[in-house]
């Protein structure tokens, strides 16, 4: 019997370094602040772990919308690769299988790609205030309207969401009073455990952790609301850098309201700028590259095990052991399979 060896690393267990580093800030036709720049993104891979035959690995890929285009995308690899989607979200990834006898010492993929990336920020004064939300009934909003895995919609979330909403029947007011709470009730800190895993109860109960503890926290409140509410993850760019470090992942929220749509939010940065508070309800700056949407993701091909929790650097590797083995801390999973992602920018003329 053939037991399968699951290492998921997600953007918090990798980290980012800028190789060269040049961007700049300028006005779009519209008066936006727009960003270009080159994004390098080296993937890393050491030799196979003891025993294995086969070596899967998903990498995520940027995609381009409104707010962020992606081309000239060059990919570098020893292996041969396909793209794939996730079937929910239609998130893309590269997919590799490795034989693992090919994995015999340190091997690279390296991706480069040319960014413009724009600021997304919406006129929350151009309508006039509504009791309600009309098109929550679309099939494209449902999923954002039920629980994740580690954000539930019962219990605490959702008492604290109708405790802070109590009164307001329209839904930007609610998501406005939703969006103060979770800035004066959580502290960005990453001491100690417990933090990064997205998880609502805990951020609820420990009020402190990164960005993913604090859109995680916002979004439960907001779906427990009947406001659809989606998670973005990706790299966050250096204001003021030329070069310099790249300081692993960032993520983000935006949620739905008619008739503004999608309405973009940054909780945790509001925390860290309390000058910007009124802006980031309502914006996201030029300074991040979005790879990828959702929780509880599935991938093409499907992976053994659990969903994700977030979008990751995904590896799955084969041995001819009888005893499954599963990892429960950050130093197994470091010890099993390294991978680390090296990034970088620079100026786009």
């Amino acid at each position: 019997m053939t037991s399968r060896r699951t290492v998921a690393l997600g953007f918090a267990f990798t980290f980012a370094l800028v190789v060269l580093g040049a961007a700049f800030s300028a006005p779009s036709q519209m008066s936006a602040p727009v960003r270009n720049f080159e994004f390098v993104y080296l993937t890393r891979i050491p030799a196979s772990p003891l025993g294995a035959k086969t070596l899967r690995i998903w990498i995520p890929l940027p995609q381009s919308d409104p707010y962020q285009a992606v081309g000239s995308l060059k990919i570098e690899s020893p292996f041969s690769y396909a793209k794939h989607r996730d079937p929910e979200y239609g998130n893309e990834y590269l997919y590799l299988q490795v034989p693992a006898a090919q994995m015999s010492s340190l091997e690279e993929v390296r991706m480069s790609f040319q960014v413009t990336r724009q600021e997304h920020r919406v006129d929350l004064d151009a309508h006039p205030v509504s009791a309600h939300s009309a098109g929550v009934d679309s099939p494209g909003l449902q999923r954002f309207l039920q629980p994740d895995h580690r954000v539930p919609l019962q219990g605490i979330i959702a008492e604290l969401s109708a405790q802070q909403t109590l009164g307001i029947r329209e839904p930007l007011g609610k998501a406005r009073a939703i969006y103060n709470y979770v800035i004066a009730t959580m502290r960005y800190d990453k001491s100690g455990t417990g933090w990064g895993n997205g998880d609502a109860i805990w951020a609820c109960t420990a009020r402190r952790g990164n960005c993913t503890d604090f859109h995680s926290l916002f979004i439960g409140m907001m779906r427990a609301a009947g406001i659809p509410a989606r998670f973005e993850i990706g790299f966050p760019l250096p204001a003021d850098q030329h070069d310099g470090a790249v300081l692993g992942y960032h993520c983000w929220a935006q949620f739905y309201v008619e008739p503004y749509g999608w309405i973009p939010v940054d909780a945790s940065e509001a925390w860290k700028h309390p000058e910007k508070k009124k802006y980031f309800f309502g914006a996201h700056d030029d300074n991040r590259l979005q790879f990828t949407v959702g929780r509880d993701i599935r991938l093409d091909p499907p992976q053994q095990g659990d969903p994700l929790n977030y979008s990751s650097i995904f590896t799955q590797s084969w041995t001819g052991s009888r005893s499954r083995w599963s990892p429960s801390s950050r130093s197994k999973i470091e010890r099993a399979v390294a991978i680390e992602i090296l990034a970088g920018l620079s100026l786009r003329n």
